[in-house]
Order: structure tokens, then C-alpha cells, then sequence
């Protein structure tokens, strides 16, 4: 599955909480007609019943849209619904565990916060990491200081080119390109895009930088 995951270039992570009112399925709906290909159920505080009748709501949403969908710890849930794969915290399964389970069926995705961190995911088979957070962000603040760029670097060229790496915590608008030019894949934020008053203008406009950071300079064009 690893070639799949070289695909994320933007990974939207939900929120309830941040939809300004609007149902999430609505929200990731717009997100997804503006561009979006990758969205990550993140809920941690539904239970098991309310999780897995969201989460079919958001497949429905994103098959009709051609989008990927990743849930975020549950492992069983994203097999109950036909899920494209499984997210794990740094807490959570450790990823050779996942594989175990899910076979090749699901993309197995990693959070990291450290080199040490990524290094084992990466050794523990999976398929794609996010490093962070990045920025200050305030729903990051309880676990310590960003880890910032240069770290995010560092792990890129530790792990090489066989695992992506997407950047996370403060994306947002204006910084994508500089996250980029830091070895990161792409970009996973959540409030960037769930508490826009435009989801699909937000995922249209940083897909855009992410497109427009991926072009050679005139430099390099020669």
C-alpha cells in the first residue's frame, strides 16, 4: 500500500467541534469539491456505535467524491466500513500490530513527534508518518513545544524516500510552501479547512500552494 500513500499531498483531520454548526459530513463534502482526496476521522470522544454510523456517513460522502477515507486509532471501525486505512496515535497500535490485522487491505499511517519516534513506525511498516506539531497550535499546547522545521527535515532525510512524511500542527494558509521545502510529502491540518466559511475555496486554495511549492524555479528550470 505504500505506493498509495505518496499520493497525500492534503490530509484533512476532523473536528466537530470547529464546523461553525454545520454537520461534519456536510463540511468534508464541500472540502472534498474543492479538490480534497484525503480526509482522517478523528473523533475520539464518540463511542464505538456513534463512530462507526459517522463513519459510514463519511464514506458515502467521500466514495461519491472519489476521496480516500482514513480513521484515525480504530482500527476496526475503518475495516467495518470499508475504509482506505488507519491512522495510529503515537499511543495507539503500533504499526507492525496494524499490519498484522489489516493486511495489505488498508494504508497504515503513523503519528510521530519525534526522529526516534518516526524511526520505529517507519521500521514497524508504515506506510505514511505525520511530524509534528510543527507551529504553535493551541490544540497541541498540552504536549509540549512545536518540534519545528529543521527536526521535520531531519526526519525526512533519516527515513528517505519510501515514507512519506506529512507536516502537521499550525498548517495553515502562508506557511505551506516553507513546511514543504522542508522535505514534508504534504500537509495535514484540521482548522484550516473544518472552520472555514468556505471549505472547498480553503482545501481549492491550499491545494494550490502545495501544487505551486511543487513547481521548479525558474533557477532550476535553467
Amino acid at each position: 500500500m505504500t505506493g498509495r500513500a505518496h499520493e497525500i499531498d492534503l490530509m484533512v483531520i476532523t473536528d466537530r467541534g470547529k464546523t461553525r454548526g454545520r454537520p461534519l459530513a456536510e463540511v468534508v463534502a464541500r472540502a472534498c469539491d474543492g479538490g480534497l482526496r484525503w480526509v482522517q476521522l478523528r473523533e475520539k470522544d464518540l463511542a464505538a456505535g456513534k463512530l462507526v454510523a459517522l463513519a459510514e456517513e463519511l464514506r458515502a460522502v467521500t466514495a461519491e467524491r472519489g476521496a480516500s477515507l482514513i480513521v484515525n486509532d480504530r482500527v476496526d471501525v475503518a475495516l467495518a466500513v470499508g475504509a482506505d486505512g488507519v491512522h495510529l496515535p503515537a499511543n495507539g497500535l503500533p504499526p507492525a500490530v496494524a499490519r498484522r490485522i489489516v493486511g495489505e487491505a488498508l494504508l497504515v499511517g503513523a503519528s510521530t513527534h519525534s526522529l526516534d519516534e518516526a524511526r520505529r513506525a517507519a521500521e514497524g511498516g508504515a506506510d505514511y508518518l505525520t511530524f509534528g506539531p510543527l507551529f504553535y497550535t493551541p490544540s497541541k499546547a498540552a504536549y509540549g513545544p512545536p518540534v519545528g522545521l529543521t527536526l521535520l527535515r531531519e526526519v525526512v532525510e533519516a527515513l528517505g524516500p519510501s515514507v512519506p512524511v506529512l507536516g502537521l500542527g499550525g498548517v495553515k494558509p502562508g506557511n505551506v510552501a516553507e513546511v514543504l521545502s522542508h522535505g514534508a510529502r504534504g500537509v495535514a491540518l484540521i482548522s484550516a479547512v473544518v472552520a472555514a466559511g468556505d471549505p472547498a475555496e480553503a482545501a481549492r486554495g491550499i491545494l494550490r500552494e502545495i501544487s505551486e511549492a511543487a513547481q521548479p524555479s525558474p533557477q532550476e528550470r535553467g
